[in-house]
């Protein structure tokens, strides 16, 4: 007896084993940690997109820094701030003659760049009121599923306790590791956590000119060891800085996701590409988990497709795309990181936007701007509790969909590519996206109609997508009041309830036989 007891007890303790294992984001695996060599070959044979992203639809992106000292002009500061003669895009292209206006503002409220540079701003960024459980309880009630701060921006000072840089959170400014803090709060919630890096532009991110402390030798590891020649090659001295700072944020802190941001891109980066992509998928085979790598491809094709997950800056596709992919983008129209003329989008934009990108397979990471006294501010808590608010009536046509025959209907057309957003009008009541799970299909309305008339085209009994497609019930998520429809030739027409169940964007639930 007490034998068959005892293994009983094994039995469920093993229960009890998988199901604590079972987490969307890992996965058991017997692979050995080297599967996967630093070429592209290799990672093609043995990649696969995991799962788990693409169910979670939904992430935080967080750009938080000594750039939010001034909280003038963008997250660029740093960059801009030493532009006397010129201003140059990341192309390095001559985009207007004369002074920046970070160039002016610094030395009107700073002092001149010899003496007070961007260096000197960091012991100012003291992060007083940060609070990484705070920010975690905001975005778990805003619906989000994933978490990305951003790990090193291209101004050189990275947000973590770093084994590399003396330039970082831990030692200066805040005194705090920032990512290590959020990334706790944030897996006691069940938050999937990532981390953002941007540092391979810190080679040319700032201006070296003599009369500026960029050329001092004793801030080369902030202000990058690169000459006054603003083309010159990146040196093999600075990849190595690159990947051992890229090694010590995978090591110490196990990202479910690593997102890379512009410049790894570049030819002087193509050695170190597949080498960075074999590392950090042997090391999730050796965590057990299957991890995400993400990069935007600005202007090369930098990691062959299939390889990472495809990321869009500022932009969205303008029909599906069958491997996962996302938008990354801004609560603010102006800036990634807090300034004072923050100018925020509206929820309704937002929530659209989400939708849009949903139906075409792809994520959404939404980056907040908190000030530099880590206070997010009350503008864009409202706009995250009200997209939470609507996920939490919504959330199942958005969360662990597929995409389904056609994204959807309607006049709005979607510019494609990085930074097309701001060419995209509004949608309207005629604009429906589709999500599917199981036997239920969903129909989003991006406006309410004005006629309480719903016409879905794409429902119609002689679509070619509703062919031998059997209609068993429908309703609009919400609402408490029976829905009147019918399908015809023509649509399926739905009489809209007299009152807007919730606000912005209206799901049609309909269950099929």
């Amino acid at each position: 007896m007490k034998v068959v007891k005892n293994r009983i007890l094994t039995f469920l303790s093993s229960c009890l084993l998988l199901l604590a294992c079972d987490k969307p984001h890992e996965k058991s695996t017997s692979k050995d940690s080297s599967l996967y060599e630093a070429n592209w070959e290799s990672i093609k044979t043995n990649y696969k997109d995991p799962e788990w992203f693409n169910k979670t639809k939904f992430g935080i992106f967080i750009h938080w820094g000594a750039y939010t000292v001034p909280a003038y002009g963008s997250e660029w500061y740093p960059r801009q701030m030493y532009m006397d003669t010129a201003v140059f895009t990341a192309q390095l292209d001559l985009k207007k003659e004369g002074p920046s206006n970070e160039y002016l503002h610094h030395k009107k409220h700073w002092g001149d760049q010899k003496n007070f540079g961007y260096k000197d701003l960091i012991p100012l960024f003291k992060g007083e009121n940060f609070n990484a459980e705070e920010w975690i309880d905001l975005f778990k009630k805003s619906g989000a599923k994933y978490v990305i701060p951003v790990a090193d921006h291209h101004d050189g000072f990275a947000m973590y306790k770093s084994n590399t840089t003396r330039w970082n959170a831990y030692d200066m400014g805040p005194k705090r590791d920032v990512l290590g803090e959020l990334f706790e709060a944030g897996r006691k919630k069940g938050m999937i956590m990532g981390a953002s890096s941007h540092f391979a532009f810190n080679w040319s991110f700032y201006n070296k000119k003599d009369h500026f402390d960029t050329t001092d030798p004793e801030f080369a590891d902030l202000y990058s060891s690169k000459g006054k020649n603003l083309r010159e090659p990146v040196s093999q001295k600075f990849k190595d800085r690159w990947w051992a700072r890229t090694k010590d944020v995978i090591d110490n802190y196990k990202p479910d996701i690593f997102w890379l941001d512009f410049y790894v891109d570049i030819p002087d980066f193509s050695d170190v590409r597949p080498k960075l992509a074999a590392y950090y998928y042997n090391k999730g085979i050796e965590w057990d988990k299957e991890v995400v790598l993400q990069d935007k491809n600005f202007s090369h094709e930098a990691f062959p497709e299939g390889t990472v997950v495809y990321d869009l800056e500022r932009g969205k596709l303008p029909g599906i795309r069958k491997l996962p992919w996302q938008t990354d983008t801004s609560i603010g129209k102006n800036s990634w990181s807090y300034v004072t003329n923050w100018k925020s989008k509206t929820t309704n934009q937002l929530v659209d936007d989400l939708v849009d990108i949903v139906s075409k397979n792809g994520c959404l990471l939404l980056n907040v701007g908190p000030k530099s006294d880590g206070t997010i501010p009350a503008d864009q808590r409202k706009i995250l509790l009200e997209i939470g608010d609507w996920l939490a009536i919504n959330g199942e046509a958005i969360y662990d969909t597929q995409y389904w025959k056609t994204f959807g209907e309607g006049p709005t057309e979607v510019k494609k590519g990085h930074h097309s957003e701001g060419k995209n009008e509004n949608f309207s009541s005629k604009d429906i996206r589709f999500t599917k799970k199981g036997n239920t299909l969903y129909a989003i309305i991006l406006a309410w109609p004005t006629d309480s008339k719903i016409n879905i085209q794409s429902l119609a009994t002689n679509s070619e997508y509703a062919k031998d497609m059997a209609i068993k019930k429908v309703c609009i998520l919400g609402s408490k009041n029976k829905t009147n429809w019918k399908q015809t030739e023509n649509a399926l027409e739905i009489i809209a309830p007299k009152d807007k169940p919730c606000d912005f964007a209206q799901t049609v639930k309909i269950v099929l036989e």
